[in-house]
């Protein structure tokens, strides 16, 4: 599997801009539902013509049997998942009607251990948003990757002094950590906590990326520059209010595809992409594209049909 750029093709790029800012998906803003409806159920889920988000978006609990992962970070499942608890001691689950706060049994135990170090940092405690679906898989809504159980994604809202009520949980909204001009940090609400808190994940061996706004990497580099842990925090469309971590494929997954080593730059002097006025306010494109089609089961690994179907 080929590292991937820093900066995406122009092309590509712009096109992903577009479909962000148009506001399409689940973001960590978007409120949630306290009496969340189930899904109707499908007239044709066998149909190979299904979109595989839709199946995988309406199981509602983990399968049996011991864990597994099964292809690439936006093209997999996962067997054996277990479901982050609602609340610990330095961390809450937010948006809990979406039902992503699943995992491997490698990713709970990372974030669970995260956040008694956060705590250390200074770090009042981790709200913490969508990981993955119960099985995995493509999401109805949200997120191209979050599919093989190894990324979460962190608020850069402090955890409140108090545990958040059901409604708290799902109507609060989360910080936006940049300006509204797009072109650096609100330093209104960015502190060097934030910085610290940043730091200390990505110096986890476990951590592959860390996905962040290019306003804060910006922020970052002009604070702490030079550092290795650096290479691994990469610039992102949106990622205003969150933080993604991508785990590294764990030990004896040998089905899990690895993304590689980031490279080894701090990748503080190839930012000038991210803030360009193509980028910061892209125009409409004269002929619209086609959507592309809905990703089936046939696109993803083969055992991700089996996953599905388990008990």
């Amino acid at each position: 599997m080929p590292i991937p750029r820093l900066t995406p093709s122009p092309a590509a790029g712009l096109a992903l801009a577009a479909l962000l800012l148009s506001g399409a998906g689940a973001h960590a803003q978007d409120r949630g539902s306290v009496n969340p409806k189930p899904l109707p159920p499908l007239e044709h889920p066998d149909a190979p013509s299904t979109p595989a988000k839709a199946l995988f978006g309406r199981v509602t609990r983990a399968s049996s049997g011991p864990a597994h992962i099964y292809g690439f970070y936006a093209k997999g499942c996962f067997a054996g998942g277990e479901a982050l608890p609602m609340d610990g001691p330095n961390w809450q689950v937010m948006r809990p009607s979406r039902n992503r706060m699943w995992g491997t049994p490698y990713l709970i135990d990372f974030v669970e251990r995260l956040s008694q170090k956060a705590a250390r940092v200074g770090w009042p405690g981790l709200l913490v948003g969508d990981m993955a679906q119960p099985r995995g898989g493509p999401m109805i809504t949200g997120h191209a990757s979050h599919q093989i159980g190894i990324d979460a994604d962190v608020w850069l809202t402090p955890m409140p002094d108090h545990r958040m009520s059901r409604a708290e949980r799902e109507e609060t909204s989360a910080t936006d950590m940049v300006r509204p001009d797009r072109l650096d940090v609100d330093p209104e609400v960015w502190t060097p906590t934030h910085l610290q808190l940043i730091k200390l994940t990505a110096e986890q061996p476990e951590v592959e990326r860390i996905f962040v706004n290019a306003a804060i990497k910006k922020a970052l580099c002009r604070e702490a520059s030079g550092r290795s842990w650096m290479s691994k925090v990469r610039p992102m469309y949106g990622h205003n209010y969150h933080y993604h971590i991508r785990l590294a494929c764990p030990a004896g997954q040998e089905d899990c595809q690895p993304q590689g080593a980031p490279a080894a730059t701090d990748g503080c002097d190839d930012l000038g992409y991210w803030f360009s006025d193509a980028v910061l306010h892209p125009k409409p494109p004269k002929v619209p594209p086609k959507p592309k089609p809905a990703m089936t089961l046939a696109a993803l690994p083969s055992a991700c049909r089996a996953v599905l179907k388990a008990p």
